[in-house]
């Protein structure tokens, strides 16, 4: 066990949403020890707290999003996927706006934030979820499961009719210096031919070559290139990543997805917290049962 981790100060960004186009600011604050991830949107009636919980998770297309009280906030995966990946518990994440801002479409924004701000350990313990037997969610050829494991890691598989994607598999073994090194610079990828299509839907207006890699038929129209040659699957376990962050507390199992996405994901930590006799929380007081663990971190914190 290791103990709680917060920030050790204030630390803000600007930028704009990937689906609206609007700009917003974001500033990461330290919490106290088990307010878990509590996001802080600034509204006309004041600031409106909602913890980054399954329990607060709504419907929305391409993206992750959770409400509170009639208050939305969209696009939250890459910036709990940095706090998750660097093991920071306790943080309120106030916005202006209701989208989280894109930035250059990866996490590692967000983790230099988080360094520059400083992790700091706190005065309470961190508990964790240990699986003691497999959860699978299915959706014809898509899967993901969850099994025992000593160690928490990350198989994703992807498959796409692009020849630059075809079938790619990644594994990673979850420790801090892997995911800044290996998962944290993987950006957020689309297809040209369905930017009309987003556009119809209202989504992906801030989207550019700046913070999106694009594929064309045949190849990348961004200038740069890929940052690896398999970025796109390491994409999706930093989506994974993040998605997972709303269980609330670090989970020791591994997680096994094959051409999975944000909704399975978040149905797979719906169906751990629904099947309680299937794991065991470490190093807490008690032991949550059925749909506790929403309440256990975020949900009760106070702005």
């Amino acid at each position: 066990m290791r103990p709680q981790h917060t920030l050790g100060g204030s630390i803000s960004c600007e930028g704009v949403g990937l689906h609206t186009g609007q700009p917003v600011a974001l500033t990461l604050r330290p919490a106290p020890p088990d307010a878990g991830v509590v996001f802080v949107r600034q509204a006309a009636e004041g600031p409106v707290p909602m913890g980054a919980s399954i329990a607060n998770l709504v419907p929305s297309e391409l993206c992750t999003a959770i409400s509170s009280n009639g208050t939305t906030v969209k696009t939250i995966e890459h910036v709990l996927a940095a706090l998750s990946g660097l093991e920071v518990d306790n943080v309120f994440v106030e916005l202006d706006g209701d989208e989280v801002p894109v930035m250059d479409g990866s996490a590692g924004p967000f983790v230099r934030m988080i360094r520059a701000a400083g992790v700091i350990p706190q005065q309470r313990r961190q508990p964790y979820l240990k699986i003691l037997a497999p959860i699978e969610v299915m959706d014809g050829p898509r899967r993901v499961v969850i099994e025992p494991s000593a160690r928490t890691k990350i198989t994703y598989s992807i498959d796409y009719d692009h020849p630059l994607i075809k079938t790619q598999t990644y594994e990673y073994e979850w420790a801090v210096n892997r995911f800044e090194q290996d998962i944290a610079d993987a950006r957020t990828f689309g297809f040209l031919k369905e930017v009309e299509y987003l556009w119809s839907k209202g989504l992906g207006k801030g989207g550019s070559l700046d913070n999106t890699i694009v594929l064309s038929e045949q190849g990348v129209l961004n200038g740069s290139g890929l940052r690896y040659a398999d970025e796109f699957v390491r994409h999706k376990i930093l989506d994974f990543v993040g998605d997972l962050a709303l269980l609330g507390v670090p989970i020791i199992g591994h997680l096994i997805a094959d051409r999975s996405g944000h909704a399975l994901h978040t149905t797979l930590v719906e169906h751990i917290l629904e099947q309680s006799d299937k794991w065991v929380l470490l190093g807490a007081d008690t032991q949550p049962t059925r749909m506790e663990l929403p309440v256990f971190r975020g949900a009760a914190a106070r702005v």
